[in-house]
């Protein structure tokens, strides 16, 4: 076992340094490491939480913030109702509490290494939480990469990150943004009024200078499979079709 492999198995304890919200149901949570990791856009942490009885229980969650700078990281959590965990984020947790992580994990939902080849980004809700960390990076990075995100969310106020999304449109002229709002109008013309289709992912990777090299697609089962199969209708190579499914 290699050093930086040992190192991911360990747990340590980490500080919540600060919360925000993000959507009505989803929250980013930076938490300070107490002993600080590499990692690359893409990968996740498993986090656990122990009841004065005993009762352990843990959850993976994608790291949302840009790898540049691995002192803190930020994690993004919906919360579900019938959750063990995001529950206690969301209702309990303050800053200056500690939770104990272990990390990074995760070796095949990772933003690609040198290329210029155009990546096409799909995700719904908290899906996009670890396209987020590959946007930003991106961004950090000033590499020639071109990246369109295609993201699907009930309205404008559950799409997560939207006002920096929004910002880096207009800031990064190789990044493309399109909103697939199933529950409201749409109110720019880049965007969509209906669930994901073939037809959408199809429109949104045209936006590319050129077709994608490859494709991360994060969300539930069935959103992973429509968007997957849409992939391959563009003409990506299955190995090049990169997936992460919530929900099952």
């Amino acid at each position: 076992m290699t050093e930086a492999i040992a190192a991911s198995a360990r747990w340590q304890s980490c500080a919540i340094v600060e919360i925000a919200t993000r959507t009505p149901a989803i929250k980013s949570f930076f938490l300070r490491l107490s002993e600080t990791f590499d990692y690359t856009a893409g990968q996740h942490v498993d986090v656990r939480l122990v009841a004065p009885n005993g009762y352990t229980a843990m959850r993976s969650y994608s790291i949302a913030s840009d790898p540049s700078d691995s002192r803190v990281i930020e994690l993004a959590i919906e919360r579900l109702p019938d959750g063990e965990v995001s529950p206690f984020f969301h209702d309990v947790a303050q800053v200056g509490d500690t939770i104990e992580l272990r990390g990074p994990l995760g070796g095949h939902f990772l933003w690609p290494g040198p290329s210029n080849k155009p990546v096409l980004l799909i995700g719904a809700g908290s899906g996009v939480v670890p396209l987020m960390a590959m946007i930003r990076y991106r961004k950090a990075s000033a590499a020639p990469v071109p990246v369109a995100l295609l993201l699907s969310s009930r309205t404008w106020r559950e799409v997560p990150f939207g006002d920096e999304l929004l910002e880096l449109e207009r800031s990064l002229p190789d990044f493309a943004l399109a909103l697939a709002l199933t529950r409201e109008p749409a109110t720019r013309r880049t965007d969509f009024i209906r669930r994901i289709d073939a037809r959408m992912v199809a429109d949104v990777a045209a936006r590319l200078p050129e077709s994608p090299g490859c494709a991360f697609v994060c969300g539930s089962n069935a959103f992973v499979d429509i968007a997957a199969d849409a992939a391959l209708a563009l003409g990506l190579e299955a190995r090049a079709i990169k997936t992460e499914r919530y929900g099952a």
